[in-house]
């Protein structure tokens, strides 16, 4: 079935209250494991039922934020998901207390287990309101990104649009189209700094209600983060402080002398070749094709996947008016279906949003027969690690999209791996700060981003805009407002991701059979033990910090000096 055919039928939620009830009493009551795992599997259907209504809502609404009837049903989710998680609450606790627990772990598993734990120290039914509040002011956000139209050479963009421009070759047209963003953020930056302040206060009222001294535990185990903790964090931020940042800033100065500046812009960053980066060729289509050949041969598990998501149109990768910016995957339970969202704006983005999203809809595609919805998913660091490592393992194939500038797109997609890390634990880092401190004011907030921006990126010229010099960058981040400490999990992936590409160099197909195994386990286990199982090192030390950005660094080295010496 197309996803333009999956019917929608917003979900009754007292009859889902009172199906929920009925099978949470054969749990409780079940009289051997045979009854328990039977009530189970009631209450994961009734799950997957609910989720897939939400999906298909949430991915109509993205598709055109402006369509009055899913913008509606947006809203319904954003006030009855509390009371549907409050309803998984109790079965969790369920589950948690059953006379048959030991006999339950070894069927469904020991991170079910743990999952359960973490997330029962999150909910108390105090804070229903608060959490529909949050769903409210993220949503908010949302359509306010949503509906730029940025004027910019007698056209209207959106941001996505808009993006092909900042990465011109010609740098007054960077320049333009980078004061034309974030002209668009400074108009509404008391409005993004209200909604920040009502999200950061909203959330450090459920943290107290739930009797915690801050908002950062309940982050962490929001995010299932069973074995690592917010010190590790720390550590991890250190190193890339310590080990990364000075390898960056050698990178900066090729950048600076290759694109032949006396010093380097703000809207200079994403460009490292000067006669651009390398775009791909050819339309939506054609690189869609691209792909389909791409999957076809890397192997039969992803050549399969990608058909199935062609065959039923389980992908929108066009830029429009009303269309929701960035990209994501999403997952439809009940008809075992992935989604992949994007915004094409014909720069390199195109193929990297594409193969990103194609690694997550891979590996939930693998993961979609688990019996519990749990393990549909593994936590966010270890599913960026999909997304990150499907960008990789890419490359033998880059031809397809790129042609003779195949070899200077993988230059610029590891130059561009490597510069994201310092920007990745500057925004962790901010939000630990905010959230450890509830009262700050916006512009003390906006201060602080600076000085952490100084911290790991101390190159950055803003060249006098205003509201950049004052600190509005990370406004446009949308992971800071919707999805709070996510972001870090991108730099965590990086580190596993650069390593499936060292593997890959060494041995194409030994790589792709530990990518395949790692999708394979979706949720299963914890996010080390999933390294473990596959041989990849842990970014928590700092040895794998350091030896993987140093083989990164001189891989981009050796390519920049390969290209120098061609040309």
């Amino acid at each position: 079935m197309k996803f333009s055919q999956f019917p929608y039928v917003r979900p009754n939620v007292e009859t889902l209250r009172n199906q929920f009830e009925q099978s949470l009493t054969s749990l409780k009551e079940a009289e051997n494991v045979p009854g328990a795992i039977e009530a189970i599997k009631e209450i994961n259907s009734l799950r997957n039922s609910f989720h897939t209504a939400m999906s298909i809502a949430y991915i109509r609404y993205c598709m055109n934020t402006r369509d009055e009837f899913y913008a509606q049903e947006r809203s319904f989710y954003d006030s009855v998901l509390p009371h549907v998680e409050a309803l998984q609450v109790r079965f969790y606790e369920a589950l948690l207390g059953s006379r048959f627990k030991e006999d339950l772990v070894k069927v469904f598993g020991e991170q079910l287990f743990r999952i359960a734990e973490m997330t029962l120290k999150t909910f108390k039914p105090e804070i229903l309101q608060d959490l529909e509040q949050e769903n409210k002011l993220s949503t908010s956000y949302a359509s306010l990104v949503s509906s730029a139209q940025i004027d910019f050479d007698g056209r209207k963009l959106t941001l996505s649009q808009l993006r092909a421009y900042e990465l011109s070759p010609d740098r007054n047209t960077r320049k333009r189209a980078s004061e034309a963003r974030y002209q668009f953020f400074a108009q509404h930056q008391k409005e993004l700094d209200e909604l920040y302040d009502q999200l950061v206060k909203v959330r450090h009222e459920i943290a107290r209600k739930l009797g915690f001294r801050s908002f950062v535990p309940v982050a962490y185990l929001r995010m299932k983060r069973s074995d690592y903790t917010p010190q590790d964090v720390e550590r991890l931020r250190k190193a890339v402080q310590t080990k990364v940042v000075p390898l960056i800033q050698k990178l900066r100065e090729k950048q600076r002398t290759m694109l032949a500046v006396d010093r380097l812009k703000y809207y200079d960053r994403p460009i490292l070749l000067k006669e651009g980066n390398p775009r791909p060729n050819g339309d939506r289509k054609e690189l869609v094709e691209a792909a389909r050949t791409m999957y076809e041969q890397m192997s039969n598990e992803t050549g399969e996947f990608f058909n199935f998501m062609l065959e039923n149109e389980l992908m929108d990768l066009d830029s429009r008016e009303g269309k929701y910016p960035g990209g994501f995957c999403d997952f439809i339970p009940d008809h075992r279906s992935p989604f992949i969202f994007a915004n094409f704006n014909g720069t390199s983005h195109d193929v990297e949003v594409l193969t990103h999203e194609a690694g997550h809809a891979f590996q939930v595609y693998r993961s979609r027969n688990f019996e519990v919805p749990e393990y549909y998913w593994p936590t966010a660091e270890a599913c960026e690690i999909h997304s990150m490592g499907m960008e990789f393992l890419a490359w033998p194939w880059l031809e397809l999209f790129y042609r003779d500038e195949s070899e200077r797109a993988k230059l610029v997609h590891a130059w561009s791996a490597l510069n994201f890390i310092a920007y990745g634990v500057s925004i962790d880092e901010f939000q630990h700060v905010v959230y450890e401190r509830p009262e700050l004011s916006a512009e003390e907030r906006r201060k602080i981003w600076r000085q952490i921006e100084r911290k790991y990126m101390p190159e950055i010229d803003y060249d006098g805009n205003a509201y950049l010099e004052n600190g509005g960058f990370w406004q446009q981040q949308m992971h800071v407002y919707e999805s709070p400490f996510y972001y870090i999990d991108y730099v965590i992936a990086q580190f596993c991701a650069i390593q499936f590409l060292q593997k890959s160099l060494e041995d194409r197909n030994k790589a792709l059979q530990s990518y395949i195994k790692l999708c394979d386990l979706g949720g299963s286990l914890s996010f080390q033990s999933l390294l473990k199982t596959v041989g990849l090192g842990s970014p928590f030390e700092e040895r794998v910090v350091e030896s993987t950005a140093m083989w990164l660094y001189e891989f981009v080295e050796g390519q920049i000096n390969r290209l120098n010496s061609s040309s």
